[in-house]
């Protein structure tokens, strides 16, 4: 009965430290940060093609760069975007420095290491694809591929090589 009760008590305690661990985040979401080479190309692609809508913008100064460690001394923009303008939406903040990757455009997502892929998860996919279409964004695969009876699958690419994986149905 002793062994029972002991182990009630470990799990008991080793449950409520995870239960702790998770409640330690202020927000539900990830913030993720992205480097571009060109930001009025990348801002097309993911406003006018994907669909996301500009939130804000701040500016990463010279001297909290270098004090943070984030950009040794460079100052940097930072333009904010969202699926949709809400506090819990994540945030997709595109920074550029000007010049391109150091390494070639990815063509698969094992060509690199890294964040390599973002998937968006949609109430139609024509309209996005429409969009797209007349920005000539190629479509990779052979996409829109179905995954069931209401859902389709489309992958293409931003302008610096990141992948985005659109699902949802076609309609």
């Amino acid at each position: 009965m002793s062994t029972i009760k002991n182990l009630l008590i470990i799990t008991a305690c080793l449950f409520g430290s995870l239960v702790q661990a998770q409640s330690n985040f202020k927000s539900k979401s990830i913030g993720v940060g992205v480097v571009v080479a060109d930001m009025e190309k990348s801002l097309n692609f993911y406003v006018n093609g994907i669909g996301m809508v500009k939130t804000g913008n701040f500016t990463i100064n010279a001297e909290f760069g270098k004090r943070g460690g984030l950009t040794g001394g460079e100052a940097v923009e930072v333009n904010i975007l969202k699926l949709e303008n809400s506090p819990e939406g994540t945030d997709w903040k595109l920074m550029s420095f000007g010049k391109k990757a150091s390494h070639p455009k990815p063509k698969f997502i094992q060509d690199d290491n890294g964040p390599q892929y973002i998937t968006i998860q949609v109430k139609a996919l024509k309209p996005i694809i429409d969009r797209l279409k007349e920005q000539k964004v190629p479509f990779l695969g052979s996409t829109p591929t179905p995954l069931t009876k209401d859902s389709h699958f489309v992958l293409v690419q931003d302008p610096d090589g990141t992948f985005v994986e659109l699902i949802g149905p076609l309609e």
